[in-house]
Parts: structure tokens; sequence; C-alpha cells
């Protein structure tokens, strides 16, 4: 596995970095989220606003404000305007509620066409929040295949060409643990949400959040 491994990482080639400074929860708010653009490589963070916390709150709420400013009533699921969108909410993380490490997922279905927002459990939710980010928005197509990294100990967000990794997630996941795990111990603090041969084959259940 390392020596596949230490090939992966060869072949890889960096199409964007962006470097931030790490922040704070306060009151469940790190008062920014991430915008990944994967047509033209752009990263940015957008400042959370007074408006979006006392209006839209957080999770699905901050996935439907943010999506409705990317698309418009012509964008269609496929589109690259479409956006997936991941949150966590203000209790995101925390232990005082069952539950709370939960995100929402919003998105146009590609069923119906119209929102559609679905609730996943894992890691990612709140590492994503401790990280720095109240929020992730994923535009564009990529042309090839890549990985989007999130470094929260380090500060710093990277879009990478992926040519060798595998396709499937089972195998991904275990790659990706593997890959940016600084130990054994470390691989609890990695959170991977993927997607595989299921994106080629179906129109639900495209995206895999896992922990190794």
């Amino acid at each position: 596995m390392t020596g596949n491994i230490m090939e992966m990482k060869r072949a890889r080639r960096l199409l964007a970095r962006m470097d931030y400074e790490l922040g704070k929860v306060e009151r469940g708010y790190t008062n920014r989220t991430l915008y990944i653009n994967l047509s033209d490589n752009t990263i940015k963070s957008k400042p959370v606003t007074q408006q979006m916390k006392d209006i839209f709150t957080g999770g699905r709420g901050f996935g439907l404000w943010l999506l409705w400013n990317a698309v418009s009533g012509d964008t269609r699921w496929d589109d690259p305007e479409n956006e997936i969108i991941i949150s966590s909410g203000p209790i995101g993380g925390i232990t005082q509620y069952p539950g709370a490490g939960k995100s929402i997922v919003v998105t146009l279905s590609p069923t119906t066409g119209s929102v559609v927002d679905s609730n996943v459990g894992g890691y990612f939710g709140p590492l994503l929040k401790f990280a720095g980010w109240d929020a992730i928005e994923i535009q564009g197509k990529a042309e090839k295949d890549v990985i989007v990294y999130i470094d929260g100990n380090n500060g710093y967000v990277t879009i990478e060409e992926a040519p060798e990794e595998a396709i499937d997630t089972h195998l991904a996941v275990e790659q990706f643990t593997n890959m940016y795990a600084d130990s054994q111990e470390d691989k609890r603090n990695i959170a991977v949400v993927s997607s595989g041969s299921a994106a080629d084959n179906t129109l639900i259940g495209m995206l895999n959040f896992f922990v190794f």
C-alpha cells in the first residue's frame, strides 16, 4: 500500500491552493464558508453575514441560501452552475445533543429538478467546522478526477489532479486516509466525501461520507 501511495502522490498535479488563517468557533459559527469552483479551480472564502445567521441559521438554511445565490431558474441539475453544498449548522460537532454530528447536503435534484436536501452522518461536518468553515459549496465541473483537500491543522485548501486513485469509493477512502494521515492514530481525524462509479450509474445516493 505504501508504494502505491507514493506513486499516487508523484502522479498528482497541484491545480490551486489557498492558505487561510485558522479561526475559532464563536457561538456555533466560524463566520465564513468555503467556495470551490472546479471549472476554473477557484478557491475562496465567503463571509457569513448576520442576516444568514438570523434568518437561515445553518445546515439546511445555509445550503438553501448559498444555492439560491448560485443558480437561476434555468439551471439544471447537471449544469456547471449547480452546486453541492455541505453544512453542519451552529451545533454541528458538539456533544450535548444527539445527531449534532450530522450535516446537510443541498443541491438541485437530478430526479425532480427542484431543490433537494439530505442529512448525513460521519465526521465530515464536525471536522469541516473545526477546520474553520461553516459550509463548503462546490460548483463547476472538473475536466479530470480531482481531490479537494482541506488541512484544518495547517490552514490551507488545495485542488489536485488525481490520475492514479481508485474510482470505487470503498478503495479511494482507504487510499486517501493512508495518504493524508500522519499516523495510525491520526486516521480518525480524516473524513472523506467521495463519488465513484455510482455517479455514472444512478441519479441518487452518489456521495459517500466515510471515516476509515
